[in-house]
């Protein structure tokens, strides 16, 4: 017997003259994509190769567009190209900030872990902590972030120990809600000799832990991924040191970037929970 596959939609209103990012799904241990519809849009993809990954890049012909995607409930391995370090200000890591973390390295990746986290409280702010910087610096004090904010530090850190570590973003569909979120997610996947653990440092923040343990679901619910890493690259577009792709995202005709206006709905919870 075939099971149903896992859809997740996204309902995107038009903005005018802009052109519209969206990623073609992660293929992870949990969730893999298996197809993705698009209407209202044309569309062609594009490639980074450095992060082995693939775009949409959409031309709306209509007031909405939507994007529909079929997920499996379970995948491949973690692709190899998540673990490797990109040249970007968003996972460069300052000096300072690689010489605390290396004094720290006995404690394993768990103390690393429980340092990111004394360092946060979970927040979202205009003004991020690497705004205005080429490398992720060293923080001395409290911070407020959210989970990008959070997991970019994590990342910094566990590179500067020499832990593989990558990047993963997506959807959280918690559990009291099941069948749709609000906005994007994203966590951590570490890998040491051979051995990979997930991180959420965040959700573990938002229940007001600061005693970090692997896993994904300290906070009840399911993931589905859409990407990896942050500083992409789509040269098909002109795009440099894209800070990360997970829901999709305006391109304005003067080159910024505006999140779209949208809503996410998830059809499969319990195939998803009982992968």
């Amino acid at each position: 017997m075939t099971t149903a596959p896992v859809t997740l939609t996204v309902d995107v209103r038009t903005r005018p003259g802009a052109h519209l990012i969206a990623p073609l799904g992660l293929s992870t241990p949990h969730a893999a994509p298996l197809s993705v519809q698009v209407s209202g849009a044309t569309h062609y993809m594009v490639s980074d190769p450095g992060a082995a990954q693939h775009a949409l890049w959409l031309t709306p012909d209509a007031d909405q567009l939507r994007l529909r995607w079929a997920f499996a409930p379970q995948g491949a391995a973690y692709p190899e190209a998540l673990f490797a370090p990109r040249d970007s200000r968003y996972t460069r890591f300052a000096d300072a900030l690689a010489q605390e973390i290396r004094a720290m390295a006995p404690a394993g990746i768990k103390g690393i872990a429980d340092h990111v986290a004394s360092r946060f409280t979970y927040g979202h702010t205009d003004t991020r902590f690497y705004d205005g910087h080429d490398e992720i610096p060293q923080l001395c004090g409290l911070t407020r972030g959210s989970c990008i904010d959070i997991n970019a530090y994590f990342i910094a850190c566990c590179r500067a120990a020499g832990v593989e570590a990558g990047y993963v973003t997506g959807y959280f569909i918690p559990e009291e809600k099941r069948s749709h979120c609000s906005d994007m997610h994203c966590w951590v996947v570490t890998r040491q000799n051979g051995v990979v653990q997930e991180w959420d440092i965040a959700h573990h923040l938002k229940m007001n832990t600061t005693d970090i343990r692997p896993g994904l679901n300290p906070k009840p619910g399911v993931r589905v991924p859409m990407a990896h890493s942050m500083g992409l690259n789509f040269a098909a577009l002109g795009i440099a040191d894209l800070k990360l792709i997970a829901e999709p995202m305006w391109r304005d005709p003067d080159g910024s970037w505006t999140r779209a206006d949208m809503t996410i709905r998830l059809d499969g919870y319990d195939r998803l929970a009982g992968a």
